[in-house]
């Protein structure tokens, strides 16, 4: 029965991704709702079904006390029947009403509302830009994907569970009072109007407040994650404390936040019992003066008695329930300071895969600056042909890794454009591009899985064999044998760690390389491939990485210039510019920026502060 109800609607369905999501609050979560439109229709008849029952059996309260004014034997003689069949419909009728409109609730909507939330906001945060990332924290990002989704999902419960049904519950009581006497309902009215201005006074500050201490909850996941994951340095410079401290000020924002926030819950529930004891003794007094008068029996007051103090315990809960969906409000519209923001860099419109024939590589004026005005690369150009191996070396900073960051098109550039076998690579899908490009980076991180899983990232779907093949190569077979992680899983089964930390940079470095080795791509690029590992594991490697360049397009940056010597040309970069090329031998024979990093270097290293 229970599957029924959560299989009525699939949170994974098909839809149209959007590279700019509405920024409005309620567009925003309109579009995420397009697959519960039907859903919420019936959950809200429901709400309005159950609210009038409700209202329904206070009105036959009253209906039976003023029954009960006559001799039992006539009462049950006249009315006998009838309280069978009232019975019958409390006992078997009202659960299974309540049980319809609660499992909507809490089996249909409530589960499948999150989980739609969550997944389609994963999804389009994963379609953001390598730099989008990088000028954020992750730990915010994350709190936000992960904080938001549950907020808008309370949100939709509070809209059917309290405000559905107790818009319904009001209307029906201003009904039945009308129905008993008109002039009850004058007490529902005047205390309706200030309730309404009660609400509407914690409403207007409720949000604002939601908002801004989520937002600073957020900030405390990003400082704490931050601090977590870089618990190497911290620990490495004895900085505990400076942590603490940074923390401290975030999580005594929050509290502050938090803080102005529950004021305005406080004030509002104080201000809320006042209010219901006047709804009391205005309308229990009031329908007492009448029945005094004569003009309303024993039970209309009974009835009234009853909605009054009905509504005295109602009203804390549906004010609640309306704070607590305003609250939410603010939680989702911080959340959509991440989810909402538009994807910048795309594919563009009808977008092919790369056709890669021979893999060379033509930079024409290429200019990148992240937005500042000097940095990265000024109107370079360079063509590499289908098969060269080319070195790149330069000072720190000189733009050796935005060239290669814009080759794999994780910014796209300020001018100028990249061709791989003539075809402009904005022009390609994103995904095609990078299909084609293997790259190790001085700083393999790993996924926080099994070492087969990051193995196999670079080809899932290879064989065993092929995994184990590439292992070989890298050298890294046997210390994976050994490895065994703290539940007791061991070999390719153990797990690595967040960024691979449970395996030495070395390690790290290898598992990366077989990953590599593993996808076969045909243009291979290599950022200070092997200054992760050891003198002796290098030079077994670089017969390895050798093998790897063979009928390959390569792209090696080094520090260590003994690692690209034996490339087909180097090129200098030096403030963006290339400023020497040429063979290993003809730039020593130079005597320029390159034979005076080969003279300065110290084990294989650029001196990265040489003089001008």
């Amino acid at each position: 029965m229970f599957r029924f109800f959560e299989n009525l609607v699939d949170p994974y369905t098909p839809y149209e991704e959007t590279d700019a999501p509405p920024t409005r609050l309620w567009p925003f979560i309109r579009s995420y709702s397009q697959p519960f439109r039907r859903l919420f229709a019936v959950t809200a008849v429901t709400s309005v079904v159950v609210a009038t029952v409700e209202i329904g059996l206070i009105a036959y309260m009253g209906r039976v006390v003023d029954l009960l004014t006559g001799s039992p034997a006539e009462v049950w003689t006249s009315h006998g029947t009838e309280f069978i069949l009232v019975a019958l419909f409390i006992l078997l009728i009202r659960p299974a009403l309540q049980f319809l409109n609660i499992s909507l609730l809490n089996n249909a909507i409530l589960p499948n509302y999150t989980t739609v939330y969550r997944w389609r906001a994963h999804r389009h945060v994963l379609r953001q830009s390598v730099g989008w990332f990088e000028n954020d924290f992750a730990g915010r990002i994350a709190n936000r994907v992960m904080q938001a989704p549950p907020a808008a999902g309370e949100v939709v419960f509070q809209a059917f569970d309290a405000i559905t049904f107790a818009l319904a519950y009001l209307v029906g009581a201003a009904v039945l009072l009308t129905d008993a006497d008109p002039r009850l309902v004058l007490p529902l009215v005047i205390w309706f109007c200030l309730y309404a201005v009660l609400m509407r006074w914690t409403i207007l500050r409720v949000g604002p407040a939601s908002q801004a201490a989520s937002d600073a909850r957020s900030a405390v996941t990003g400082r704490v994650v931050d601090s977590y994951t870089n618990i190497h340095s911290v620990k490495l410079f004895a900085q505990n404390d400076t942590e603490v401290s940074y923390a401290r000020d975030s999580i005594e924002h929050a509290r502050q936040t938090f803080s102005r926030e529950m004021r305005i819950f406080t004030v509002m529930d104080a201000s809320l019992v006042a209010l219901n004891g006047l709804l009391i003794i205005g309308v229990v007094g009031w329908a007492m003066w009448l029945w005094a008068a004569g003009t309303a029996s024993v039970g209309v007051v009974a009835a009234a008695t009853a909605l009054a103090l009905r509504l005295n315990a109602m009203t804390g809960w549906i004010m609640w329930a309306l704070t607590t969906f305003f609250r939410n409000l603010g939680i989702v519209a911080e959340g959509m300071q991440t989810i909402a923001q538009p994807v910048t860099l795309t594919d563009s419109p009808g977008a092919k895969p790369l056709t890669l024939t021979e893999g060379r590589i033509e930079l024409k004026g290429l200019t990148h600056h992240y937005g500042r005005e000097a940095g990265g690369l000024e109107n370079l150009n360079l063509t590499i042909r289908s098969g060269e191996k080319l070195g790149i070396v330069g000072r720190s900073g000189a733009g050796k890794s935005t060239l290669v960051k814009l080759l794999l098109r994780f910014y796209d550039p300020d001018g100028g454009q990249i061709l791989i076998d003539g075809q402009d690579i904005t022009k390609v899908s994103q995904d095609s591009l990078r299909r084609v490009i293997g790259m190790v980076q001085q700083d393999s991180s790993l996924l926080h899985r099994s070492v087969r899983e990051n193995i196999l990232y670079g080809n899932p779907g290879a064989t065993e064999a092929q995994m184990l093949a590439a292992t070989e190569k890298a050298h890294a077979h046997d210390f994976i044998l050994d490895l065994e992680d703290p539940e007791g899983r061991r070999g390719f089964d153990a797990q690595v760690g967040e960024r691979g930390v449970k395996l030495s940079g070395g390690q790290r470095q290898r598992v990366a390389l077989a990953r590599v080795i593993l996808k076969d791509a045909p243009i291979l690029v290599l950022d200070e491939a092997t200054s992760a590992l050891d003198s002796e594991v290098e030079a077994a490697i670089q017969d390895t990485l050798y093998d790897m360049m063979e009928g390959k397009t390569v792209i090696a940056i080094a520090h260590r210039l003994s690692t690209i010597a034996h490339m087909d040309r180097i090129i200098v970069i030096d403030d963006g510019r290339i400023a020497e090329q040429g063979s290993h031998e003809m730039l020593l024979a130079k005597n320029g920026l390159y034979a005076g990093f080969w003279a300065r270097q110290s084990g294989g290293f650029i001196g990265t502060e040489a003089a001008e």
